[in-house]
């Protein structure tokens, strides 16, 4: 034991121990519930009580990396969310982030916990890791660590069993309700389908191609029934009378277009004919960019796309629309076709990394004097945003643009889950080993109080959050569940919501919150030390 113990006595060596012993705990599984990072937490905290430590730059250079790279992430949704209807989801994990801390404040002066305490029982109970970036930068108080650790797992497990219980306690028919419910990710300019019946003789024996109708972007042709065939709408496709045309479009342009071509009917989608709909996500870097008049999808492919996706909105396509990565397509044809197109949209080059490191150096030195900034707060004090806010705050906005300047900031998704986990990993193992150094006096005189005060702090916003997405905002169980992950952060409560129902609904609503309570909660874990 000696041995070893010299051993660790090199930096790199124990951080690498740290790393490793870490990374295996957190892939154990018990009954698919896994830690992920926070086991390097938990296992540095165990390497700190016995007096070893990580180099505090080290820590904050792993902090830096890790709120640069979701910063750049959340930047681009963040946003544009705001400018849509999912400002809802938004304004839920506001409140969801809003009750924790009023229940934190309250927890704190009932069981007398100390700041850096409460606020880490905070941040770990909504399993924000920036979050506790932030308040150990606000509290200077590796306590904040010990606070996280506890509340973390049940954190975690709380959020899970929530999600998995209440659907079968409640026993709502989760379709119905969705269909049903108040849903915002749908608005007056969402896509809708009608099916339109060809009486217009002018029409007959046109091709699609040939059609003169008004000219209107939204409405797009996706099959044509004709007796009880089902044929797929080419620019070729001869129309005659009595064919019925299934369009997509917004409702005011498919009326439109409706008194133009005949009438509107009631018919089956259902056919035996291998037309199908599937839903392919845009992820090849040849398609990035590109329009849908450039790509000519129906003409090469035979394909039609009826809608896009795209942060979460539903929107109609047009021909000049330039495709992002992660838009979700809707595209109708035969199976065959469809397997080819969706190889088009999601193969990868084998480059998988666009890291500009000059453009991240720049990010970095920025966001660092932006956190050096004091800012007075009226009736509270100074504050500034330390190395998490502010490099998170400057990630954001370059991160909504892109590009600014010589400032290149859309990284490939492979290259910034590297950036973050790497960052998140060292920042742990800093984070982990200061707060070991007292966590065992700690949980013998607060064992207790922690582990009660820990679970209000989780279960409250829970409970809270959810009655208010059901009850003030009128969504459904699929959204209000979806919206509560997010606003607890809960990456694996989403997968349980997941397996609820097959719908994309659940991550819709979670990508719409969870950057607002990524932002709010490093917010409040600055700001709540001057009511604790």
């Amino acid at each position: 034991m000696t041995f070893v113990a010299a051993l660790l006595q090199e930096p790199l060596l124990l951080l690498f121990v740290i790393l490793f012993l870490g990374s295996w705990f957190g892939q154990l599984s018990i009954k698919g519930l896994r830690l992920g990072t926070a086991g390097v937490l938990l296992v540095a905290m165990v390497f700190g009580h016995f007096g070893y430590e990580v180099s505090q730059v080290v820590q904050s250079f792993g902090l830096s990396l890790f709120i640069v790279a979701v910063g750049l992430q959340a930047g681009p949704r963040f946003f544009r969310m705001m400018r849509t209807n999912g400002l809802v989801f938004g304004i839920i994990a506001l409140l969801v982030v809003f009750v924790s801390v009023v229940t934190t404040i309250i927890v704190s002066k009932v069981f007398n916990l100390s700041p850096a305490l409460s606020v880490g029982l905070m941040t770990g109970a909504l399993t924000s890791t920036p979050g506790l970036a932030a308040a150990l930068q606000a509290t200077n108080d590796p306590l904040a660590s010990v606070g996280y650790g506890i509340a973390y797992p049940f954190g975690v497990l709380a959020v899970v069993l929530f999600v998995q219980l209440l659907p079968r306690l409640s026993k709502i028919d989760l379709v119905q309700d969705l269909n049903e419910a108040n849903n915002p990710v749908r608005n007056n300019e969402s896509p809708e389908v009608m099916t339109i019946e060809v009486t217009n003789s002018q029409i007959n024996k046109k091709t699609l191609s040939e059609l003169k109708f008004p000219k209107v972007s939204s409405v797009v042709i996706s099959r044509v029934i004709r007796n009880q065939r089902t044929i797929i709408a080419l620019n070729d496709t001869v129309l005659l009378i009595g064919d019925k045309l299934v369009t997509v479009g917004k409702k005011t342009d498919l009326e439109k277009f409706c008194q133009h071509v005949g009438k509107k009917v009631d018919v089956d989608l259902n056919n035996a004919d291998n037309i199908k709909l599937r839903k392919v996500i845009v992820a090849s870097d040849e398609m990035i960019g590109k329009s849908f008049r450039e790509l000519r999808l129906r003409r090469d492919y035979g394909i039609t796309v009826t809608r896009v996706e795209r942060n979460g909105i539903e929107l109609n396509q047009s021909p000049r629309m330039r495709l992002e990565r992660g838009d979700v397509l809707t595209i109708v044809s035969s199976e065959d076709r469809l397997d080819n197109v969706e190889k088009l949209f999601t193969r990868r080059k084998l480059t998988v990394t666009n890291v500009h490191i000059f453009s991240l150096s720049i990010i970095l030195i920025l966001g660092i004097l932006v956190g050096m900034v004091p800012f007075y707060l009226p009736g509270l004090g100074t504050i500034t945003l330390g190395v998490a806010g502010g490099p998170l705050f400057v990630a954001l906005i370059i991160g909504h643009f892109g590009k600014l300047g010589p400032i290149q900031a859309r990284y490939y998704e492979p290259a910034n889950a590297v950036i973050r986990d790497l960052g998140l990993v060292l920042f742990l193992a800093g984070a982990g080993t200061t707060a070991g150094q007292g966590l065992v006096e700690v949980i013998q005189t607060e064992g207790l109080r922690l582990v009660l005060g820990g679970t209000v702090i989780t279960l409250t916003p829970i409970i809270l959050g959810y009655f208010i997405a059901r009850s003030l905002f009128k969504l459904s169980v699929i959204h209000s569940l979806g919206a509560l992950c997010g606003g607890m952060t809960s990456t694996p409560g989403l997968g349980a919501v997941n397996q609820l129902i097959d719908s994309n609904d659940p991550a819709i609503a979670y990508a719409a919150a969870y950057p607002f309570a990524l932002i709010f909660v490093a917010i409040a874990s600055q700001l709540i030390i001057f009511f604790l």
